[in-house]
């Protein structure tokens, strides 16, 4: 095959590759536009291919984008832009829809509560669909109203809304932890709980109590925290502090509860774990900044993100794309120094 350069220096068009490859101008937009198969041969198509890539060719993507009715572009709507989880979320996201030519707008929605208001004038007019994570009940109602394809991650399964949803299953996370607390003697748990009333809190929170109920001897108080250090020294502090026999456990719903907590351990005059063990849940980078470095629940974060944006583009029936995974992707126990046997007394 001969190619030859557009006259002028001018940026090759596809009606460059055509004549390059041979063909006409609709085969060379079937082929780089993915549609080719069943339509044209592999020869053919890989004629075009070579033809574009010997020219140097670079399709319009706004013209195409126009003529499709898309903008290319994603909108992934986060409690909170401080949190690393949330930055990994958007790193996975961002990876597979770079891949297919898309952009993703990152937007907060505060603690997740919200409500996330609509950021554009029209938010159907400005993007292909929306990906919400770990969002609360309600805090979508204005950006659902748009009617976009909406995938919610770590949310409820059940909310009639979502197109689609992709799941950790923070439910056995939140198993791990209590066989590995109860495997080392502990009997008297507080549960750290995260204020922020949000499915995936909500499930940490059940499968925490179904877990320990099973043992006869094991006793469970909850203490809700706001999702901050402060909070949680606070929180972490009173229940340390209050009557009775003091709990030896503390299962925190995050690692940035479980830093309050270990403060609050060491600024009673105890130690972690030899006095009190302490567990979170993500596997920050936090975990292993604090000393001792937290037990705590590993979430593929940067995988969810990807899922999520399959799972959107599988909806968008882009083509290349493959259909998302299927059941709630694992999650995994870390264990260290944070937790320990039991005390004695």
């Amino acid at each position: 095959m001969q190619t030859r350069e557009p006259t002028g220096g001018a940026r090759p068009t596809s009606r460059d590759v055509a004549r390059a490859a041979g063909v006409s101008q609709a085969t060379v937009s079937l082929v780089l536009g993915g549609k080719w198969r069943g339509r044209v041969s592999e020869r053919t198509a890989g004629l075009v291919r070579d033809a574009a890539a010997e020219l140097g060719y670079r399709p319009n993507l706004a013209a195409r984008n126009l003529r499709l009715g898309r903008t290319r572009t994603a909108l992934l709507v986060v409690p909170a832009l401080t949190n690393e989880f949330f930055a990994r979320v958007y790193g996975g996201a961002a990876a597979v829809a770079a891949e297919h030519g898309f952009g993703v707008v990152l937007y907060p929605s505060p603690g997740g509560v919200g409500p996330a208001r609509d950021p554009f004038p029209s938010a159907r007019a400005a993007l292909d669909g929306v990906i919400a994570s770990s969002m609360a009940a309600g805090a979508l109602d204005a950006i659902r109203g748009s009617d976009l394809p909406l995938v919610m991650l770590d949310s409820d399964p059940a909310d009639p809304a979502s197109a689609a949803q992709v799941n950790l299953d923070v439910a056995d996370g939140m198993r791990q932890v209590a066989d590995h607390l109860l495997g080392l003697g502990h009997r008297r748990f507080v549960h750290l709980a995260s204020a922020v009333p949000s499915w995936t809190f909500a499930v940490r929170a059940r499968a925490l109590e179904e877990a320990l109920g099973a043992v006869a001897e094991a006793e469970l108080r909850t203490v809700p925290s706001p999702l901050d250090v402060t909070g949680a020294l606070e929180a972490a502090g009173r229940a340390l502090g209050a009557p009775g026999p003091r709990p030896t456990a503390l299962v925190c719903d995050d690692d940035i509860l479980a830093a309050g907590a270990c403060k609050a351990v060491r600024r009673m005059g105890l130690r972690v774990p030899e006095d009190v063990s302490v567990t979170g849940f993500d596997d920050l980078a936090l975990a292993t900044a604090v000393e001792p470095e937290l037990t705590t629940v590993r979430l593929p974060a940067e995988r969810i993100g990807r899922e999520g944006m399959t799972a959107l583009l599988a909806l968008l029936d882009v083509p290349s794309s493959r259909p998302p995974a299927s059941g709630a992707l694992p999650v995994t126990l870390v264990p260290r120094g944070s937790t320990g046997p039991a005390p004695a007394v």
